[in-house]
C-alpha cells in the first residue's frame, strides 16, 4: 500500500506565526483521498502511517503560489535538455533580485516542442521551508510548486482554482496567486472561469504520479542516503554462515579422504608383506622389517648400487672429479674420496647428491698432487 501525505507550506509572510492547526493536508492512499483537513490532524496520521507494516509512506510537501509563480517557456525546435536550460536562463532574466539568492528550477519537457514550465523562488524561502519541516520531524520527499498542480486551461482562457486555501490563476503560459486588484488587469478582459474542485483534486493527484517540478533539486537536492536493508543483512549473515560451513567442510572432508586413502595404503602394505612373509600389526611394521631383511641380504634400498648409482649420476654434470677410494657398509652408508682441481667442483656434486634427497656429510683436504680432496659420505636411504 502506497501512502502519501500532502502538507501545504505556509506562506513566507505568516511562516515565524503559523501553527500546525491551519495546515492544510490530504491523506492519499492508492491514488485515493481518505482523509483532508486544514488543522493539526496530520500529526497524529503521520506518526502512525498506516497498521500495515510493510506500507510506503511518504511526505510531500507544497509550495505556495504566493512565493514560488511558475511560467512555461516554448523553444519547438530544441531538445529536451536544450529547452530546460534555455528556460532557466529565461526565467532569470526576467526575475528580480540577487541572481545568487534566487532558486530556479526548470522541468524536463518528455519530448522536443513540449512546453518547459521553471518555478523562482529563493534561497532563503527553501531554508525557511526546509527549517519549518525540520522543525516537525518532516522529511519531505518532494517540494512540489503549488502553482504547477493547476491544470492548464485552453489558449487564451484563464482558470480560478482553490488549493490548500489559496487561490492560484492559470493561464495558457503562467501561474500565480491571486491578486483581486491584479487579476484584471491580466485577464485583459477575458473572463476567469472558476476550475472545478473535483478536477482540481484529480489534477493533484495526477501531480504525484508525475510530479512536474520539485524544488529539492539542485543545492537542495537531498544527499544520498545509504540504509540497510535488514532483509539483505539477513541474507549476509545466511551467507556468512554457508561460507564458514563450506570452508570448514572441505578440508574435514579432505582430512577423510585421506585418512581412508592411508588406510587403504597401510592395509596394502601389511597385505604384501603377509605374501613375502612377514608379520607386522601395521604397514610401518612391515617396511622395517622388509627392510631389515634386505640390508642382510644385501639388497633394497640399502644396496650400493642405489647411492653408487646417484654418485656417478652427480659427477657427470661436474667434469675433473674422481673417486679415489669407494667402500659400501650394510647399512646402506657410501663412502668415497673425491678429487678434483676446484674445491667447487667437489660442491657441485655434493649439491646434486642433497637435491636428490641423499644426506650428505664432507671432509675436505689438500691431495698431494695440489688437487682438492674430500671424504664424502652418503646415506643409501633418502
Amino acid at each position: 500500500m502506497t501512502q502519501t501525505l500532502l502538507i501545504w507550506l505556509p506562506r513566507l509572510e505568516a511562516l515565524g506565526a503559523a501553527d500546525d492547526t491551519g495546515v492544510a493536508w490530504l491523506r492519499v492512499d492508492d491514488g485515493v483521498v481518505v482523509d483532508a483537513g486544514q488543522d493539526d490532524g496530520w500529526v497524529d496520521m503521520w506518526e502512525r502511517p498506516g497498521e500495515d507494516e510493510e506500507a510506503d509512506a511518504r511526505l510531500v510537501a507544497l509550495a505556495p503560489a504566493a512565493d514560488v509563480p511558475l511560467r512555461w517557456y516554448h523553444f519547438p525546435d530544441a531538445a529536451p535538455a536544450q529547452a530546460a536550460a534555455a528556460a532557466r536562463i529565461e526565467a532569470l532574466k526576467h526575475s528580480l533580485g540577487d541572481p545568487a539568492g534566487l532558486h530556479i528550477v526548470a522541468g524536463q519537457p518528455a519530448t522536443a516542442g513540449q512546453a518547459v514550465p521553471v518555478a523562482v523562488t529563493t534561497h532563503a524561502a527553501m531554508t525557511a521551508w526546509t527549517g519549518w519541516l525540520a522543525a516537525r520531524g518532516l522529511d519531505a520527499s518532494a517540494i512540489l510548486p503549488a502553482a504547477a498542480t493547476v491544470p492548464p486551461p485552453e489558449a487564451g482562457a484563464l482558470w480560478l482554482a482553490e488549493a490548500g486555501g489559496e487561490a492560484i490563476v492559470r493561464t495558457d503560459d503562467r501561474a500565480f496567486v491571486s491578486d483581486p486588484e491584479l487579476d484584471p488587469l491580466i485577464a485583459a478582459g477575458r473572463d476567469i472561469a472558476p476550475l472545478d474542485p473535483e478536477r482540481m483534486r484529480e489534477a493533484l493527484l495526477l501531480s504525484l504520479g508525475a510530479p512536474p517540478l520539485d524544488l529539492l533539486s539542485g543545492a537542495w537536492k537531498p544527499k544520498r542516503r545509504w540504509a540497510v536493508d535488514p532483509a539483505l543483512v539477513a541474507l549476509g549473515r545466511k551467507l556468512l554462515v554457508a561460507l564458514l560451513i563450506v570452508s570448514l567442510a572441505i578440508p574435514l572432508v579432505h582430512l577423510i579422504r585421506l585418512a581412508a586413502d592411508t588406510r587403504r595404503a597401510d592395509a596394502a602394505v601389511v597385505a604384501m608383506a603377509k605374501d613375502a612373509g612377514v608379520t607386522a600389526p601395521d604397514a610401518e611394521a612391515a617396511e622395517a622389517e622388509i627392510d631389515r631383511r634386505l640390508a642382510a641380504a644385501g639388497g633394497g634400498p640399502l644396496a650400493f648400487s642405489v647411492p653408487a648409482s646417484a654418485l656417478f649420476e652427480a659427477m657427470r654434470d661436474a667434469a675433473g672429479v674422481t673417486t679415489k677410494t669407494l667402500s659400501h657398509r650394510t647399512d646402506g652408508t657410501l663412502t668415497t674420496t673425491l678429487a678434483a682441481p676446484r674445491a667447487e667442483d667437489i660442491n657441485k656434486v655434493l649439491l646434486a647428491l642433497q637435491a636428490r634427497g641423499y644426506r650428505v656429510t664432507a671432509q675436505p683436504m689438500a691431495g698431494a698432487d695440489g688437487q682438492q680432496m674430500a671424504n664424502i659420505t652418503v646415506r643409501a636411504v633418502p
